[in-house]
């Protein structure tokens, strides 16, 4: 079987403060890469037209397209701003962070084609991954609007967008490295 290729760029968000880690996660070590960003920048690449990270600096040591947020705050909502300016051209962007190195292309291929309809489309296991998902540059008046709110909850920008909450069933694929011992149980994963 061929495998998906999708005619949207996909951005991985990198930008965090990583409080809970101790450290930047983008730069850990991960699998058989130097850092879990080129990890999940090269395991993705090949089924995306363009692939980009999202990060206050250029923290990399690998060939990349990067995307840089210049503002102070680290906010996801600020990233999306910046990113849908950076990448005016596209209507729709998969969206993923850094610290989820499990979910399935299967998975983003399921996401993508049932995202037509709708501003975002989400997955959802017990809770919803607000930051796995297909966003529509639609979503950019509302979020520049949260952002003279001073509002950067990306649970409220789906509250108030046309959001599609797609099930999936296995929790461990959305395993998201916030501390030691996720990233220790990550890597055991990997293996």
């Amino acid at each position: 079987m061929e495998a998906p290729h999708f005619e949207i760029p996909c951005v991985i968000l990198c930008g965090g403060k990583s409080s809970r880690m101790g450290e930047d996660k983008a730069l850990l070590p991960f699998s058989n890469y130097q850092t879990l960003s080129q990890f999940q920048y090269e395991r993705l690449k090949p089924f995306f037209k363009e692939i980009y990270l999202s990060s206050k600096t250029d923290k990399f040591n690998f060939e990349k397209n990067l995307i840089l947020d210049k503002e102070n705050l680290h906010s996801p909502i600020v990233a999306l701003k910046n990113i849908f300016e950076t990448l005016k051209n596209e209507d729709k962007i998969f969206i993923i962070t850094v610290d989820t190195p499990f979910v399935k292309i299967e998975t983003i291929e399921k996401i993508i084609n049932n995202s037509q309809e709708y501003s975002i489309t989400v997955a959802k296991t017990e809770r919803i991954h607000n930051l796995c998902g297909v966003f529509h540059k639609s979503c950019l008046s509302f979020i520049n609007k949260m952002l003279e709110e001073e509002i950067h909850k990306v649970g409220f920008l789906l509250k108030n967008s046309v959001t599609k909450e797609l099930e999936f069933e296995d929790e461990d694929e959305f395993l998201n490295m916030n501390n030691k011992e996720e990233y220790l149980r990550a890597k055991t994963i990997i293996i």
